[in-house]
């Protein structure tokens, strides 16, 4: 009788994986003993102890103590103590009362109160005048009021100044400025006028033409009419 084997009972097929797996497991256990660290230990004897040898110190309180100093003697008293006799007479200031009795009289003088009166400057500039002069026909606020008036002015200024005698004159081209100042007064009247300008002509005419603006309502500075100190600039052309 013949034994048959079985195909699956044939390990032969498989040695190498084992070969492998020893391989492995092999090279693992050699990792594992060079890395491997030992500590040698040396113990070292101490003996026996004694605790009956050790002795308790005691350390006594001490307390710091200062020297106290004998306070000095007293100054030796005099032997002999001459009294001197003083003839000399002290006046004796007396103090008297500044309260009044009630039976007593007082006088009492009358209080005049003193009223300062508020002083004012007499001429204002245009700029910074609480309340304009107002041209005749303007109304509305302080700013409107301003502007009526400055507009009006330059009107009578556009109408009635000679243009044509800068040319005249013999100016070298370009604008000219006239400079106007004058003042509106306490009753609203325009007076103090002057002018300053390329030419003495041109200023005369400046203020010739000034002197047509009309009477208006003076400004007030505090409730309080002022003069109104004002400047007007002219500017012309020369060709």
């Amino acid at each position: 009788m013949e034994l048959k084997k079985n195909p699956k009972a044939n390990l032969e097929k498989h040695n190498k994986q084992f070969m492998l797996l020893g391989l492995v497991l092999a090279l693992l256990i050699i990792y594992v003993g060079i890395e491997w660290k030992t500590f040698e230990r040396n113990i070292a004897d101490l003996g026996v102890v004694n605790a009956e040898l050790d002795e308790e110190i005691d350390i006594p309180i001490t307390e710091r103590i200062q020297e106290v100093k004998p306070p000095p003697p007293p100054p030796p008293a005099p032997e002999k103590i001459e009294i001197v006799e003083d003839d000399t007479e002290i006046e004796e200031t007396v103090l008297e009362s500044t309260e009044t009795d009630q039976n007593e009289v007082v006088e009492v003088q009358e209080i005049v109160e003193i009223v300062e009166e508020e002083v004012v400057e007499e001429d204002v500039p245009f700029a910074i005048i609480e309340e304009v002069p107002t041209y005749p026909g303007c109304k509305g606020s302080n700013a409107e009021k301003k502007k009526c008036l400055q507009d009006n002015i330059q009107k009578i200024v556009n109408k009635n100044f000679n243009t044509g005698l800068a040319n005249d004159l013999g100016l070298s081209p370009g604008k000219k400025k006239v400079y106007v100042m004058f003042k509106i007064d306490k009753t609203g009247k325009v007076t103090d006028i002057a002018a300053r300008g390329p030419h003495a002509r041109l200023e005369k005419e400046a203020i010739r033409v000034v002197e047509k603006i009309p009477e208006m309502t003076p400004g007030k500075q505090r409730n309080r009419p002022v003069g109104v100190k004002y400047t007007l600039p002219i500017t012309l052309i020369v060709e």
